[in-house]
């Protein structure tokens, strides 16, 4: 019993006050704890429930989450509710206000990426594989194309929206999209980002595909991972 005691209080969340301020200080007072922010990241596109998130957060434990949740929606972050027959289950979602730091999580991503610590072949979530593609995608190429993609991840499906320059991304199933790509999030991050050479059938570990395939192409090229900084000596 008092190991248990132990254990839940060495991952209980550490008030934290910079007496600042500053509205970012007042942002990391919220979001500042391990796991909240990638907590956020899973219900950008839509609620989800607990058991859901854990398995898109490799190495959070129960307890952990159920803390950070509790803190998010205490936070005014996030909400909590059941959905309607006949799914009646509990899930957890943004609020208006929480969903408005979907903007900063994207660029913190898209700023992050430049760092030669940035290793793109570790576990990534569905979630965070759509959020890269707002991230990365090249804003003036995108204004001459105007195509709608349907991904389909194991267990999970989006549909993205290429419009007026802005990439869209919604959770959910379309009846005929211009393309549709199928396949786990590595197999994405080798079509997408790795630039493999296409195929319909995901031959040599890519994502398959339906549809054309020059508009395939003109659709994967609008992305590109940022290149790496460069560290910089300063003499003094």
């Amino acid at each position: 019993m008092q190991s248990e005691k132990i254990t839940r209080a060495a991952s209980a969340p550490r008030e934290r006050r910079y007496d600042d301020a500053c509205g970012t200080a007042l942002a990391l007072e919220f979001i500042g704890e391990r796991w909240s922010l990638l907590i956020m990241r899973e219900l950008v596109f839509g609620p989800r429930r607990f058991g859901e998130l854990r398995t898109n957060l490799p190495g959070i434990s129960a307890n952990v989450l159920t803390q950070r949740l509790e803190s998010l929606e205490e936070a005014g972050i996030v909400l909590r509710y059941r959905l309607p027959s006949p799914a009646n289950v509990q899930v957890y979602d943004l609020t208006e206000w929480g969903r408005g730091a979907a903007p900063l999580m994207r660029d913190m991503g898209r700023w992050a990426a430049r760092s030669p610590k940035h290793d793109p072949r570790l576990f990534m979530s569905a979630a965070s594989a759509m959020m890269s593609l707002q991230a990365l995608a090249d804003r003036t190429q995108a204004a001459e194309l105007l195509v709608t993609v349907a991904f389909h991840f194991p267990g999970e499906d989006f549909v993205v929206t290429v419009t007026g320059g802005e990439i869209v991304v919604s959770r959910g199933i379309m009846e005929a999209p211009d393309l549709a790509f199928t396949g786990d999030t590595m197999a994405m991050r080798r079509t997408i980002y790795g630039k493999a050479p296409l195929a319909r059938d995901g031959a040599g570990g890519t994502l398959a595909f339906a549809g054309e395939a020059d508009l395939a192409q003109s659709f994967v090229d609008l992305f590109a991972l940022p290149p790496k900084i460069v560290e910089e000596l300063v003499s003094g």
